[in-house]
């Protein structure tokens, strides 16, 4: 291993291009520590409201409790080209820009930039408003609490600037990574917000470590329950990395045909159809959507809590329902997170994926599948094929994504280390870590050397 290591360090355009990386992940890191104006201290959350927001934190590459320059993330960027990407299918312009090539990339790209800037603008107001805005606002009084009085108008104008500003730069530095640097550079700053995590839950388990069994030790975390974190951890990416990396190979045959005195084609190749093709994408919309009903049940309980009769009785019901969907460790919650990663699933594959458009390539190429006509027959045999997959991929990114909820209340740890136990961080940090090695691999290649993952 260190005899690789050495040969890609060896290699000059390499090590400029990991050091290149390297340093910018550095300046992101930086800058994640750069408060805003007048304020000292992060927020103090606890409980529901800390469990959202370290939900949160997982796919935006930010903690919303630090109240920094880069206190957005990446979470307007990965809006902005979330919304582009269903307009894509959904509205013809979009559409015929995405044929045009090159180009038509670049013109939505330049679209996605400008949404960012308003959605910057947008969240950020929002966040500030209702984190340290004035003392007396009901808003700043439910969720928060801050060391700061009511802030001028010119402070929150200043700030908003400074927080859309910083996501902007967040988003120049994923594209420097991106030109300069190797791996993609949006989600190598996801990745390391969810790996810069580890500390901190290290030292959250460490709180809670007891010398003696759980059995004797109440709400502590004994040796036996460390053995088995150990071994479930290793389970479970082990389970992570054979479902990314799994593929339902489809046999195809190019078609015969003589050019000059020579016999072309009639070679066997295979269509690689990926098992989780949605990638994390259905855990981030289906946590999106369960957060809002928790949010608007919990503005319904503030705003009913101070009237009597039918209103308490509703103040009353409305906290219960926040405290369902904010938890996740409701059966109801639980039971609706799975059916909604079913659900975006299959609604991101048939964007993601179409079969008649792959049937109609194919024909083109003079490839076909054995055993189907060309055209309609190809494409309904590879519908089918990827409908079968898909279940199989929607049931694992399930069964992933409940696994914290279900360590966090068996055995007794916060989400924060049961986070690295499953869902949408430790997908995040399997694809992307195999995806900077598969193009670390493509320059080791090209200079016949070996992989990183060939023995």
């Amino acid at each position: 291993m260190f005899e690789k290591l050495r040969v890609v360090f060896s290699i000059p355009e390499l090590r400029q291009k990991i050091l290149l990386t390297l340093f910018l992940l550095a300046v992101y890191r930086i800058g994640y520590h750069v408060r805003l104006p007048v304020l000292k201290s992060d927020l103090a959350v606890t409980g529901e409201l800390k469990n959202f927001m370290d939900k949160v934190a997982v796919f935006s590459a930010t903690d919303l409790r630090s109240l920094t320059i880069f206190g957005l993330g990446l979470a307007p960027y990965i809006s902005a080209s979330i919304i582009f990407q269903l307009l894509g299918t959904l509205w013809k312009p979009i559409e015929d820009l995405r044929k045009e090539g090159a180009a038509g990339r670049k013109k939505i790209n330049e679209y996605t930039r400008y949404l960012t800037v308003l959605i910057c603008v947008l969240q950020s107001w929002v966040y500030l408003r209702f984190t340290v805005g004035p003392q007396d606002s009901p808003a700043s009084s439910q969720f928060f609490s801050n060391n700061a009085n009511s802030l001028s108008l010119g402070w929150q104008i200043t700030s908003v600037a400074i927080m859309t500003a910083g996501s902007l730069f967040l988003m120049w530095l994923g594209e420097q990574i991106d030109e300069y640097g190797i791996g993609n550079g949006i989600s190598l700053l996801i990745m390391a917000g969810i790996l810069a995590q580890m500390p901190r839950a290290l030292w959250d388990l460490r709180q809670n470590v007891s010398s003696t069994l759980t059995g004797n030790a109440g709400t502590t975390i004994g040796p036996d329950v460390l053995v088995v974190l150990a071994a479930l951890f290793i389970a479970v990416v082990f389970g992570v990395v054979f479902i990314t990396m799994a593929q339902r190979r489809i046999e195809m045959q190019s078609a015969k045909h003589v050019r000059g005195r020579r016999m072309m084609g009639g070679t066997k190749q295979f269509l690689p159809l990926k098992i989780n093709q949605s990638g994390v994408m259905p855990i981030i919309f289906a946590s999106s959507f369960l957060m809002i009903p928790g949010m608007l049940f919990g503005l319904l309980a503030t705003s009913f809590a101070s009237g009597e009769g039918m209103w308490e009785t509703l103040a009353s019901f409305c906290q219960q329902a926040s405290s369902m969907f904010n938890s996740g460790s409701s059966f109801t919650y639980n039971v609706l997170y799975v059916l909604l990663i079913f659900f975006f699933c299959f609604f991101w594959t048939s964007i993601m994926f179409n079969p008649k458009e792959m049937s109609q390539n194919l024909q083109d190429s003079g490839a076909f599948i054995p055993g189907y006509r060309p055209g309609k027959r190809t494409a309904d045999y590879l519908e089918k094929v990827m409908l079968r997959i898909t279940y199989v991929g929607a049931a694992f990114l399930a069964i992933i994504a409940i696994v914290p909820t279900i360590i966090t209340s068996q055995f007794g740890v916060s989400f924060t280390v049961a986070s690295f136990y499953g869902g949408t961080g430790l997908l995040i940090a399997v694809s992307v870590a195999f995806d900077l090695i598969q193009k670390i691999d493509s320059h080791l290649l090209m200079r016949n050397y070996k992989g990183l993952l060939e023995s």
